[in-house]
């Protein structure tokens, strides 16, 4: 099994379309890391520069400490599952995933060995001798999977690989992979995907893109309770993080904030400094740590417009003032259906309420922190 190091790596098309730049990470042996950010802010490109399909055009990447950039796809002891799952339709199960190792000039038993255990890593044992038209969808991801196994390749590579499966196929082939991963703990994984569940169930680390670089490498956790952005307070968690406006009333170890939304006070764990006395701040609280309050501090009183009672939690959905705002959300457990109309105010706990200053996060604000279409600070 391999580490993977990517220095000052950058990606350009024609000499002028720059989609990725300043990629720094270091990649352990045994890590499952996963690519997020929205769409075409160049997590896949990432991959296939990992994978050799994409020609990186600035920096390095180095393989247990080797220099590969100029090294074809087939001698970087590198895997890939795609997406699609391109097997070949005409070969069997067994045939499938013994092609590649055919190709190498592997012997029998070789090959034989590599697909049973691979077989009985991926629950395909009973499906050996089948087609590809006859397997599920799920089947045939794993299928593709089992035919990276058998290479035992330095580094996995995973572009998407559950996004054609339907719901529950797709929570099914995700538990499947984390027990995989369970089963080869020396195994170095890289894994691309816009699902955050998948992103927040599977990594060892997240590392979110956005606008050709880096935004925040940590801890799916790390992530959700400290980010280092509103760009990552946003993109981390469903239903997204609430930010409204405010300003600073109280500094020191702890903050105290005035909404601007809803007129409510409100005291952060986030320690500021005298110089941040009346600075204009966004409070960021997520939805599941609001909590319904008749007394004392609040971040917002609103009218609850939409409720949503989906059994275990109820999510309320609140009129704001300006009609460009995002609606203020927030996630209560339990059924609360009687709400819709009425006026409800939410608190939330000091150690739940994030304070951002021109986007970034006050705990972060000495470090660099990468903003998309912002010069790092």
């Amino acid at each position: 099994m391999a580490e993977l190091k990517l220095t000052d790596v950058e990606k350009t098309y024609g000499g002028t379309v720059q989609v990725l730049r300043d990629i720094n990470l270091e990649i352990e042996q045994g890590e499952l890391v996963v690519f997020v950010g929205p769409s075409g802010c160049g997590k896949s490109t990432l991959l296939r520069m990992i994978a050799g399909l994409e020609k990186i055009t600035g920096g390095t990447l180095e393989i247990d400490g080797q220099v590969v950039n100029d090294v074809p796809p087939s001698e970087r002891g590198i895997a890939m599952v795609f997406q699609s799952y391109a097997l070949y339709p005409h070969m069997t199960v067994r045939d499938n995933m013994a092609f590649a190792l055919k190709i190498a000039g592997d012997d029998k038993a070789t090959i034989n060995a590599k697909v049973q255990a691979a077989a009985e890593k991926l629950q395909l044992e009973n499906f050996l001798d089948r087609l590809p038209k006859a397997l599920s969808g799920g089947q045939r991801q794993r299928v593709a999977i089992g035919r990276s196994i058998v290479r035992d390749p330095k580094v996995y590579l995973f572009d998407e690989p559950l996004s054609n499966l339907d719901a529950s196929l797709r929570v099914a082939t995700r538990i499947q992979i984390a027990q995989l991963k369970e089963e080869m703990p020396d195994s170095t994984m890289v894994y691309v995907t816009h699902d955050q569940v998948e992103a927040m169930t599977l990594a060892s680390r997240i590392v979110v893109l956005a606008g050709g670089g880096v935004a925040q490498v940590g801890a799916p956790l790390d992530l959700y309770e400290r980010p280092n952005s509103t760009f990552v307070a946003k993109f981390i968690g469903s239903p997204a993080m609430n930010l409204l406006g405010g300003t600073i009333v109280g500094t020191g170890a702890v903050t105290t904030v005035k909404t601007h939304e809803g007129g409510g006070t409100i005291t952060s764990d986030y320690p500021s400094t005298e110089a941040d006395m009346g600075a204009e701040v966004e409070v960021g609280i997520r939805p599941e740590d609001m909590e319904e309050t008749a007394t004392g501090d609040f971040a917002f009183e609103g009218k609850v417009a939409i409720t949503e009672a989906l059994g275990e939690v109820t999510l309320l959905y609140f009129d704001t003032d300006a009609p460009d705002q995002e609606p203020i959300i927030g996630k209560l457990p339990g059924i609360h259906k009687d709400l819709r109309g009425s006026n409800v105010r939410l608190t939330a706990a000091a150690d739940k309420v994030h304070l951002f200053k021109d986007g970034i996060s006050l705990l972060y604000r000495d470090q660099k922190v990468f903003l998309p279409g912002v010069q790092p600070h």
